[in-house]
């Protein structure tokens, strides 16, 4: 009998860049995460024994799905496999017949990945969606555009983020996901809350719990430290609820209270559990992320940084931690298999050893949950498809940890203890303030700005009604989804993309004001002129996503 359970789940996601840019911020990086990380993973997975957990957030299916990106993503692929060509052209003509071989291979690759997306019918969404009914792999839903939960000024708000997420995880899926990823894995707990911009005056909240519940979904994921903070409320079982003091989970070592190796029920409340919740284990995510002993930063990996030309592609190794992208070795693909396997194998034992001791010390069957950037693997860390299909090969080998689907886990082992959670994310210091702080306090000053209009509006207009009072209406709404995107202010703290973070809310911040503009003027009677035509039709040109989004969901 097995110890214990290992779920891997990686959260894939990109703001809404068609339309928005193409090189270095813009679409390449949609096109990058296909080629890199979706169709490598895809191939992974259909080759079976993978119980993955997958988030493909609504944002980003919105674009795998996009005419725009399909025809554009064909474009790249032959763009890709040219330079490479070209570059084996070069190499040769100078004689590094190593790197002339590693470009010819590359020219190869880029093919494969063309006649794979062929073959699943240039449909990224679909592919995933079909081996997810097929039980070989979970997806996930979320927010509509990774909008970040806890800072979101108004219930309505948060509730249609849900909602415009769910709906289009859906249709683009052909199903409904059971569980969500919170976007930052931020919480928010239901109950009084006093907003950080603005009006300050106290008011109540509907929690996380309640957001994603009214919409089906049963399970989501915190990060450690809120988990630490847990008060216990209760058991639940089939049987019921029973109600426990909030100190037990201190002194109770018989149930795995606030243990990040047990899921836990969630209520803001006090009494039974609405969803569970899950922790990412500190430890087992280090292996991977850390950049003193990750995995990725071994010196046989492929070198993320170096390409060859401004952005071109890459032939070289990591080669050493402190090594100069100057003094970069040519990669060597023989050499890499020996490295995934060993770091899967002692990946695989860290895992083990900590459900080992978990269940010698408590008897209960644990849970190592390890979430992800699913860009990370193949993206990020070339290798990474490979060491996701090892670590699985390696728990199958062993028998002691049953690799599985988050679904599957709670399904055999539901979680039978209930939790209030402390409001918290997985950003520095674990708190918003990677958000929110002296550079982007504007950017929530604004956005609870619009909010605050777009429901004056909804509240005051007759676009049920009127359709050409709703047509602009719904523009703005969509608008308001955008640059909700905690994206904004994640690339201007974080320094990796600060200009396009600025440029990308105020473009959006405008055409929302623009849109309630045109939505009040038609509801007061007046005909549109031809600079509200022209504004209109920027608009849908620039921002084709959710195009069957609904009003009613901000009701």
């Amino acid at each position: 009998m097995a110890i214990g359970s290992f779920c891997l789940v990686l959260h894939g996601h990109l703001p809404w860049v068609l339309h928005h840019g193409h090189w270095p911020h813009g679409e390449v990086w949609l096109f990058e995460a296909a080629a890199e990380t979706y169709l490598p993973l895809l191939t992974a997975f259909e080759l079976g024994d993978c119980p993955v957990t997958l988030g493909l957030m609504p944002v980003l299916l919105e674009q795998l799905g996009h005419p725009r990106f399909q025809t554009g993503f064909v474009r790249w692929l032959g763009e890709q496999a040219a330079r490479a060509v070209h570059d084996q052209a070069e190499f040769t003509g100078r004689g590094d017949l190593h790197l002339a071989w590693l470009a010819e291979g590359q020219a190869a690759h880029f093919r494969a990945l063309l006649a794979q997306f062929d073959a699943i019918g240039r449909d990224i969404p679909r592919a995933f969606g079909a081996l997810a009914q097929r039980g070989v792999i979970e997806l996930l839903t979320s927010n509509a555009t990774h909008g970040y939960m806890p800072l979101i000024r108004h219930d309505a708000c948060a509730r249609a983020q849900v909602r415009a997420g769910v709906h289009t995880s859906e249709r683009r899926l052909g199903f409904r996901p059971a569980g969500a990823w919170l976007p930052e894995c931020a919480y928010r707990p239901g109950g009084p809350w006093t907003p950080p911009v603005g009006d300050s005056s106290p008011r109540m909240r509907a929690g996380v719990e309640e957001c994603f519940g009214h919409e089906g979904v049963g399970f989501f994921f915190v990060d450690a430290h809120l988990f630490n903070g847990a008060r216990s409320e209760g058991t639940q079982t089939a049987s019921g609820f029973t109600k426990v003091p909030w100190d037990q989970g201190v002194w109770d070592d018989t149930r795995g209270w606030r243990s990040v190796l047990e899921p836990h029920l969630i209520s803001s409340d006090g009494g039974p559990g609405r969803l569970v919740a899950l922790a990412r284990h500190p430890e087992v995510s280090e292996q991977v992320w850390s950049g003193d002993v990750g995995y990725p930063g071994d010196g046989r990996y492929l070198e993320f940084h170096k390409r060859h030309g401004r952005d071109g592609l890459r032939y070289w190794r990591v080669t050493g931690p402190k090594t100069d992208l100057g003094a970069k070795l040519p990669y060597a693909p023989d050499e890499v298999q020996g490295a995934v396997y060993a770091h899967a194998q002692h990946f695989s034992a860290v895992v083990t050893s900590l459900l080992r001791r978990y269940h010698e010390k408590t008897g209960r069957h644990g849970v190592v949950v390890a979430p992800f950037d699913a860009e990370l693997f193949g993206h990020w860390w070339h290798e990474g498809p490979r060491f996701i299909r090892e670590v699985m090969a390696a728990f199958a080998g062993d028998g002691a940890v049953t690799p599985s689907t988050v679904s599957r886990m709670l399904r055999e082992h539901p979680a039978d203890k209930v939790v209030t959670l402390p409001e918290g994310s997985w950003g520095e210091g674990g708190d918003h303030r990677v958000w929110i702080n002296d550079e982007t306090k504007w950017m929530w000053e604004a956005a609870h700005g619009a909010e605050d209009r777009f429901l004056d509006l909804l509240g005051r207009v007759d676009w049920r009604g009127s359709p050409a009072v709703a047509e602009p209406l719904q523009l703005a709404a969509k608008e308001l989804l955008l640059l909700q995107a905690s994206d904004w202010q994640f690339v201007i703290k974080t320094r990796g993309a600060v200009d396009y973070g600025y440029r990308r809310f105020c473009d959006h911040l405008a055409r929302f004001d623009r849109a309630c503009t045109i939505t009040d003027a038609r509801a007061r009677g007046l005909e549109d002129d031809e600079l509200a035509t022209a504004e209109l039709h920027d608009i849908r040109l620039h921002d084709p996503c959710f195009e069957d989004l609904r009003l009613e969901w901000w009701t």
